[in-house]
C-alpha cells in the first residue's frame, strides 16, 4: 500500500507533480486554511503532512495523525508548528530556507522605495486626474544616499536586504543574537536600542519566538528618530500595531512598509487609512519562480522522509 501525503493548501503543481508519483495524496486545492476537523478525517492515516504558514498545528493536530512520520512548511518559518508536541512524537519537520531570501529581499527595497518615494500616493493622484504640471514639491520624498539603515534580524534575507541597500548608498548597523558572520566588514553590529536611536530606516527580518515576539513596541517607536521608517517583512506579531499606527499618526514616522501583519490576515482598520504605509499582502516569496522551488523543496523533504532518507532542510530541535 502507498504512503499518504496530505496537503493542506493549494500550492504550484510542481511539488504535486513530485508527490504524485511516489504516494497517494489528500490534496485540498483551496487558497486559505480548511477547518482543522475537515483536515484531519480527509486523512487520518497521513504518513506526512505539507503545511502552510497559515496552517495551525498543533500539539492535538498532531496527536490525531498516529502514523504521521514528517511535517513540510511551505515557509522558513515554523512558528505554526508545534515543534515540542512534534518532538515528542520523533516526527521531522522541514522548511524551506534559502530558496526565498532574495526574493523577501527585493519587497522589502520595494516597500522602501515605494514609502520614501510616496509612489502609492502619487499613483493614486495621478489616477483622479490631479496631475496639473511639474511642480518643485510635488510628493517630495525621503533620500536614502548618506542615511543610516539598521536591519534587526540579520540572517540570510537580513543580510540580502543589507546589500541591496548598500548599493543605495546606505551605511548598514544591524542587531542580532550574535555578530553575523554573513555580513561582511561594511556592516556594523550594534545594540538594539542604539540601532534604533540611530537609525533613518528600521527593517526588522527577526525570527518569530518567545523573545522577539512585539519586540517592536510602542517604547522603541518613540525611541526612534523623528521622521523615520519602518519595515517589516518578517513576522507581524514582532510588532505592536496599535502603537506602530500611533507614532505613524503623530508623523513621528515618516512612514512604513509592511508585508506582514500582527493577526493576519486582519489588518488594523487605522493602517488602512493611512498614507504614509504601504501594504503588502504578504507576498515577500511571491515571484513564480520562488513559490515553484519552495513547493518542490517541500515535496521533496517528504520523499527523502518516507524513503528513509535525511533531508537537507531539516528543522533541528532545540
Amino acid at each position: 500500500m502507498k504512503k499518504r501525503v496530505l496537503i493542506t493548501q493549494h500550492i504550484p503543481e510542481t511539488g504535486i507533480r513530485l508527490l504524485e508519483k511516489q504516494f497517494d495524496l489528500v490534496y485540498h486545492d483551496v487558497r486559505q486554511p480548511v477547518q482543522t476537523e475537515r483536515l484531519i478525517s480527509s486523512c487520518p492515516d497521513a504518513d506526512a503532512l505539507l503545511c502552510l504558514l497559515s496552517d495551525k498545528i498543533t500539539s492535538d493536530f498532531i496527536s490525531r495523525l498516529p502514523d504521521l512520520k514528517v511535517i513540510a512548511n511551505y515557509a522558513v518559518g515554523v512558528n505554526n508548528i508545534d515543534l515540542h508536541a512534534a518532538k515528542n512524537r520523533k516526527i521531522l519537520v522541514c522548511n524551506t530556507p534559502d530558496v526565498l531570501t532574495h526574493a523577501t529581499a527585493d519587497l522589502a527595497l520595494g516597500l522602501l522605495l515605494a514609502v520614501t518615494r510616496q509612489l502609492i500616493p502619487a499613483d493614486q493622484f495621478c489616477r483622479r486626474g490631479e496631475f496639473k504640471g511639474w511642480a518643485s514639491d510635488l510628493f517630495a520624498g525621503f533620500g536614502l544616499q548618506g542615511k543610516q539603515c539598521g536591519i534587526i534580524g540579520m540572517g540570510k534575507i537580513g543580510t540580502a536586504f543589507a546589500e541591496r541597500v548598500k548599493v543605495l548608498g546606505m551605511k548598514v548597523v544591524y542587531s542580532n543574537r550574535n555578530v553575523s558572520g554573513s555580513a561582511d566588514s561594511a556592516c556594523t553590529f550594534v545594540s538594539l536600542d542604539e540601532l534604533i536611536q540611530t537609525s533613518d530606516v528600521v527593517s526588522i527580518h527577526a525570527p518569530l519566538t518567545t523573545e522577539t515576539r512585539g519586540i517592536m513596541n510602542l517604547e522603541r517607536f518613540l525611541a526612534m528618530k523623528p521622521g523615520s521608517v519602518f519595515l517589516n517583512t518578517g513576522r507581524g506579531e514582532l510588532v505592536d500595531e496599535g502603537a506602530l499606527v500611533q507614532v505613524l499618526k503623530t508623523g513621528h514616522l515618516f512612514g512604513a512598509g509592511l508585508d506582514v501583519f500582527e493577526r493576519e490576515p486582519e489588518i488594523h482598520q487605522d493602517l488602512l487609512s493611512l498614507n504614509n504605509v504601504v501594504l503588502a499582502p504578504h507576498i515577500g516569496s511571491a515571484t513564480i519562480e520562488t513559490r515553484e522551488k519552495m513547493a518542490i523543496m517541500a515535496a521533496q523533504a517528504i520523499c527523502d522522509v518516507l524513503n528513509g532518507l535525511t533531508p537537507t532542510n531539516l528543522v533541528l530541535f532545540s
